[in-house]
């Protein structure tokens, strides 16, 4: 890892078959890490998924939601909860606010599409 500032740059987010806005902010290979930030719309449920091998922790910055985790009873989620998605665990979340639902999506390992699994 060498020291420096990355830019987040939105412009560059994509919309993807889960149904969200993903922009990466890090994600070179050599952090062990990946960063990217989510944009969930409201009313929007992303697609049932879930990560193999890859651990995930969701950083929520503004909005409000509906996590589901597993077979677990869905949990609400605000600004400043952080979810903890273990590698393997079913996951999907809901945007139930009036404005876009923003988080973080933090992995270790970092995110490959190799890891990602649809279960819809």
């Amino acid at each position: 890892m060498k020291a420096e500032v990355i830019r987040h740059q939105r412009a560059q987010e994509t919309l993807t078959a889960e149904r969200c806005f993903i922009s990466e902010m890090v994600n070179d290979g050599d952090q062990g890490i990946s960063i990217a930030q989510a944009r969930v719309e409201p009313g929007i449920t992303t697609a049932w998924h879930e990560l193999d091998g890859v651990n995930e922790h969701y950083v929520i910055l503004s909005g409000e939601g509906k996590m589901e985790l597993g077979k677990a009873k869905p949990k609400s989620v605000k600004a400043g909860d952080v979810v903890c998605i273990p590698a393997g665990t079913r996951q999907r979340i809901t945007n139930t606010g009036l404005r876009d639902l923003v988080f973080l999506c933090i992995c270790q390992p970092g995110f490959s599409e190799k890891c990602y699994k649809s279960l819809e």
